[in-house]
């Protein structure tokens, strides 16, 4: 049975539906998303411009080649981002972009950083 998690209810929750759909993306899953599951996606695009342009198996193959500390970041980041509304998903001045923190699979000058 899939549980719909309500992405601005309780920290845990929020969380774990941040969880569960990055888990769908690592595992490649192109199609079959929730509304909720699609604003977490877009605010993970709007929290790190590596993955703006990206396909969700793209954007799964990023999140793969995360570090567990980068990965526990980067749902505070798009945590964060939710929390801020909807507005921000589209202000650019919003976006954060981690140069320190980009994966193997994007690295500095592939033309895949932003």
């Amino acid at each position: 049975m899939q549980r719909s998690y309500n992405v601005t209810e309780g920290s845990q929750s929020s969380e774990m539906a941040i969880v569960d759909t990055f888990t769908k993306l690592i595992f490649g899953e192109e199609d079959g998303y929730s509304a909720s599951e699609l604003q977490i996606i877009q605010a993970f695009r709007a929290a790190d411009a590596n993955v703006l342009l990206d396909s969700h198996r793209d954007m799964g193959e990023y999140l793969r080649a995360l570090g567990v500390r980068e990965m526990i970041e980067m749902v505070s980041l798009v945590r964060e981002q939710l929390l801020r509304g909807m507005d921000s998903l589209i202000d650019p001045s919003a976006r954060h972009n981690h140069p320190d923190q980009v994966s193997e699979s994007h690295p500095v000058g592939s033309g895949l950083d932003l």
